[in-house]
């Protein structure tokens, strides 16, 4: 039967070597970023360059936090999440994993270091992308409060332009 430190040894080496895929990747992007890539020319007309053009603006380009957030801060967290629930559903069910639970303690809590950073760090992003909507939206029902109070002082100036003209018609008869 397979003991956990050799399950856990099996684990770590699997992490290790997802790390090291991992920054080959983030490595190779890197490396594609710095080499310039060959002009090329373009025989299309102008307007479907322009329209190209507004396409690539409109795009979203992948920087190199987005690559870091995806290689390495989210497997980090799911990793994490995941040991600490397999260890507490484990010690719930197996005695002999809450003799050695300080080890396991121990590998949690520096997982969990980098994790919780990376967590406020989004949560921090998502509190900014809340206010900035709330912000906007604060704009937006002033403009509609602003536009409305204009559209009815105009209304009420037609309406007095026309009860005018019709009192300077009726005075002329």
């Amino acid at each position: 039967m397979i003991e956990w430190i050799d399950i856990l040894t099996m684990l770590a080496i699997g992490m290790a070597v997802m790390g090291i895929v991992l920054v080959f990747a983030v490595l190779v992007a890197y490396v594609r970023r710095i080499i310039p890539k060959k002009p090329s020319i373009n025989l299309e007309p102008i307007k479907k360059k322009e329209k190209q053009k507004m396409s690539d603006q409109q795009k979203e380009s992948v920087t190199f936090n987005d690559i870091f957030m995806f290689m390495i801060a989210v497997p980090l967290v799911l990793l994490w999440v995941g040991f600490a629930g397999y260890v507490i559903w484990h010690g719930l069910r197996d005695p002999t994993v809450l003799t050695q639970i300080e080890g396991y303690t121990t590998l949690i809590a520096i997982l969990g270091g980098p994790a919780l950073l990376i967590i406020k760090d989004a949560l921090d992003v998502w509190k900014q992308e809340q206010a900035e909507k709330t912000a906007f939206y604060k704009i937006k029902a002033q403009a509609v409060i602003d536009y409305n109070d204009a559209a009815q002082k105009q209304s009420q100036m037609i309406e007095a332009k026309q009860q005018d003209q019709e009192h300077k018609m009726e005075n002329k008869k």
